[in-house]
């Protein structure tokens, strides 16, 4: 069974891809940058990196595979993790693991997985359709040096001979230079009057805009009403961006129990909302620092559940 191609849709929009008992792949968003020894401008992107310490499953690549392939949750988790175990053989027998657009996993003489990321595709969303631009530096040319090289091939000779035959040519000169004037003063004086009347017109609507908008405004003739004044209590939990989730429920009423159930033994725990599965999600608290919320993880993990999983929105 190949998961490439589901890690690869799942990167465009989450920024942690686990793959239950193997590792996580793992996004992380880059700002543009310029080579200036090659010439290229790089678009914004999204770098991907593997980490095999986050391998506890958190459900979300398995539950994309069940509901494309309409497959039971549990059977197709143990075939997921199947595959995770052949890949871990292939690369003890010194394979390359070679996921398509996504990069490649080896183990290093220490036996230790390396992973190189394909930089061809880019996972960044708001990034669709750039490229990486190569441009080529601009030669200046300078224009004195042509014009001597143009004099040296192209010599100009008058010859006495000619000087006398052409008496009138500095009178024909003269009468050339001033028709020149004239015509450019005739064509800038045409140009100015073109552009003066395009602003009269320009005003002239935009008088006509307000006059319009003037029309159609309300006015009260009277005091407004007053209202009675109200006040209201409004209490809005503050939610961070990373969220250490306690379960995903079918039905919501049992999402509520589990909230019940948390609070009671100390925990923040709150109702996040319905995720793209229609299941009903529960977190034991959010945090704006993903460090923070990877301790959080790890301490709920070793003191509540192992089934505990992190949710970070873009």
């Amino acid at each position: 069974m190949r998961i490439d191609s589901y890690i690869k849709e799942l990167l465009y929009d989450y920024n942690c891809v686990v793959v239950p008992g193997f590792g996580a792949f793992l996004a992380h968003g880059k700002s543009a940058e310029i080579d200036a020894n090659n010439h290229t401008l790089v678009p914004p992107n999204k770098s991907i990196s593997f980490n095999v310490q986050l391998n506890e499953n958190d459900g979300l690549l398995v539950s994309h595979i069940a509901k494309d392939k309409k497959l039971g949750y549990d059977s197709l988790l143990n075939e997921i993790e199947q595959v995770g175990k052949d890949w871990e053989e292939r690369m003890k027998q010194g394979e390359h693991i070679e996921l398509i657009g996504i990069g490649k996993l080896w183990l290093n003489p220490e036996k230790k997985i390396q992973f190189q990321p394909e930089n061809k595709v880019n996972y960044l969303t708001s990034s669709f359709g750039l490229s990486a631009f190569a441009a080529t530096p601009i030669k200046r040319e300078v224009l004195k040096e042509e014009v001597e090289q143009l004099e040296e091939k192209i010599p100009f000779i008058i010859t006495p001979e000619k000087r006398e035959e052409s008496v009138f040519r500095p009178w024909l000169k003269y009468a050339a230079v001033i028709l020149l004037a004239v015509s450019m003063g005739f064509t800038g004086y045409k140009t100015y009057g073109d552009i003066q009347e395009k602003q009269i017109s320009a005003q002239q609507d935009a008088q006509q805009q307000v006059s319009r908008l003037i029309q159609e405004a309300t006015f009260f003739d009277s005091a407004p009403l007053e209202l009675p004044a109200l006040s209201l209590e409004v209490s809005k939990k503050s939610i961070g961006k990373h969220h250490v989730i306690a379960g995903a429920f079918r039905v919501q009423q049992n999402a509520e129990k589990k909230i019940d159930q948390l609070k009671a033994k100390g925990f923040n725990a709150f109702y996040l909302g319905m995720n793209r599965f229609g299941l009903h999600q529960v977190a034991y608290d959010s945090f704006e620092d993903p460090k923070e919320a990877l301790t959080f993880l790890r301490k709920v993990k070793r003191t509540d559940s192992r089934d505990a999983w992190l949710l970070s929105e873009k």
